[in-house]
């Protein structure tokens, strides 16, 4: 007993000195912190809030805008958080947040958005200062999640098309160096959805402003995909109209689907490895003679046939393409809901037409030509080969990844555009693609997460990064941050489902993502398990 008294008395006093020493050192972090004045190097800018976080902190956000849905985020690191309002116009700013941890590995990372809306990322924030990056992210140029703040106002476009992130990205750059009194060594961007396409905006319009970006379900071509989306409520009417496809039925339709596509790989398991081979054939789902239920009459027939078709101008010319078959179920919440997609709704409202009572049941490819026609501050982004060459030249990479089963943005729009720039690098010599800029699919992922896929991957905060290690084999920002610092390019990354997509239920399946054009293909063996299938 006297012996372990005296162990007890020398293991206290061994590790009262590194006790002491942290205690200090987040002591002065805090007090670094609550002494730091950033509205001074940032001009015209306003304070907002400037605290010192400690770990384990649930912070809440009560001025956040309701539609934002983000009323607080568990901080997991001891952090100075900084939110500042930055003007960019004399009636444009931007809301801005700063999160500075106190382990820091030299690395920064800006946030991206998401839909048309104007909401900073949290839990980004979360993941990326938990992971010993200054992490920063902004509301975009306006609150909420509706395009009203558009209307007769270009300079809060332009924030939203790509100013409001550029700002970030000085003001981030300038702040952090003068908090930790040295400078970056790298500096990264993570997004989804709009998200990703502020990423590859970027790469093209501001070619050092990061050194390595991770754009996900890229909302490229954003004119046409604003059309693309708003087509879908002219074809299946409102809910209340007579041969409207509801959910159940668009149940029935998705088990048609999977009894058609699904086995294509090899595998009866929920995932269409591969939507490319899947040759819809909705008449499948007509009803025999004598029976109306669980099966489509022959106008929601038709319907099907133009939802999974390409939206063609009326001389025939792509404008944007089909609906990737395998989504259904989720696209029915919003796309295929009767009811007009929100945001391509305000977008024609509040900037193509600047006319808050244009009726969404009247669009037709003409108002497709009118968005496009438009582009404002060229928010298309549709980059070439030679737009990107500064990226490359300033040694930047980029990884894109998009889920097979999107419900909001179709798989093959990223397809078209990275073929698109693959034919361009076959006819130069001079640029290979894949040393800077690589593409994933991600079989089974829904927009930018969850499915029935292998969808955990480290692509944003929250559950997409729960219960993975930021890894550069199965984390997709760890592996940008790789490519960048090692020169070790991706070659597949791999993904996992966990069990109902909870952490502590176990993982319910792995699968090596290929680098595109490769495809998953099943080997042999338990399906569940990557060493079953190949990238080929």
């Amino acid at each position: 007993m006297a012996f372990n008294f005296l162990c007890r008395c020398f293991l206290a006093a061994f590790l009262l000195p590194f006790v002491a020493a942290a205690a200090a050192a987040a002591t002065s972090f805090q007090a670094r912190c609550l002494l730091f004045a950033p509205q001074k190097y940032i001009q015209n800018s306003t304070l907002n809030i400037l605290s010192f976080v400690p770990k384990g902190t649930n912070l809440t956000f009560p001025d956040n805008d309701a539609t934002c849905a983000r009323p607080y985020q568990v901080v997991s690191v001891d952090l100075c958080r900084v939110a500042l309002s930055i003007p960019t116009s004399h009636r444009s700013s931007i809301t801005y947040e700063l999160w500075l941890p106190s382990t820091w590995t030299g690395r920064i990372l800006a946030t991206g958005n998401g839909g048309i809306d104007g909401c900073v990322r949290y839990e980004d924030l979360a993941y990326g200062t938990l992971n010993g990056f200054a992490t920063y992210g902004s509301n975009n140029g306006h609150n909420g999640t509706t395009g009203v703040p558009f209307y007769r106002n270009p300079d809060i476009v332009q924030d939203f098309a790509w100013r409001a992130l550029h700002t970030s990205v000085t003001s981030g750059k300038k702040l952090i160096k003068l908090f930790y009194q040295q400078s970056f060594r790298t500096s990264y961007y993570l997004g989804c959805s709009l998200g990703g396409r502020q990423g590859i905006k970027s790469s093209q319009k501001f070619p050092t402003d990061f050194d390595g970006i991770v754009a996900g379900s890229p909302a490229v071509d954003f004119n046409n995909l604003i059309s693309w989306r708003a087509s879908f409520f002219p074809i299946t009417g409102s809910s209340t109209s007579t041969d409207f496809i509801s959910p159940a039925l668009w149940s029935v339709i998705h088990e048609e689907v999977l009894k058609q596509c699904d086995e294509i790989d090899g595998v009866m398991d929920g995932i269409i490895e591969n939507p490319n081979l899947c040759h819809f054939n909705a008449t499948a789902t007509l009803c025999p003679t004598g029976v109306s239920s669980n099966c489509l009459n022959a106008v929601q027939v038709g319907m099907v046939e133009k939802i999974f078709s390409p939206l063609l101008n009326g001389n025939g010319d792509l404008i944007y393409p089909a609906m990737q078959p395998g989504s259904e179920l989720m696209a029915v919440q919003k796309l295929y809901a009767g009811a007009p997609f929100s945001y391509s709704q305000d977008w024609f409202r509040y900037v193509v037409y600047n006319n808050p009572s244009w009726d969404p049941a009247t669009f037709t490819y003409l108002d497709s030509l009118a968005a496009e026609s438009l582009n404002p501050f060229d928010i298309r982004t549709w980059p070439s080969l030679s737009d990107l060459r500064a990226f490359r030249n300033a040694n930047g990479k980029m990884i894109t990844f998009h889920g097979g089963q999107d419900n909001q943005i179709t798989s093959f729009n990223t397809e078209r555009f990275y073929d698109g720039l693959l034919a361009e690098a076959a006819d130069d010599h001079s640029c290979q693609l894949d040393d800077f800029y690589r593409f994933f699919r991600v079989p089974g992922m829904f927009h930018c997460s969850a499915g029935p896929g292998g969808w955990v991957i480290g692509q944003q905060g929250g559950s997409p990064a729960n219960g993975i290690a930021f890894n550069s084999s199965v984390n997709v920002l760890a592996a940008v941050v790789n490519w960048v610092e090692n020169r070790v390019a991706p070659k597949s990354i791999l993904g996992t489902k966990f069990v109902n997509d909870t952490v502590s239920l176990g993982i319910e399946l792995q699968r090596n993502h290929c680098l595109y054009p490769l495809t998953s293909t099943y080997i042999g063996g338990d399906s569940t398990l990557p060493s079953s299938w190949s990238c080929s």
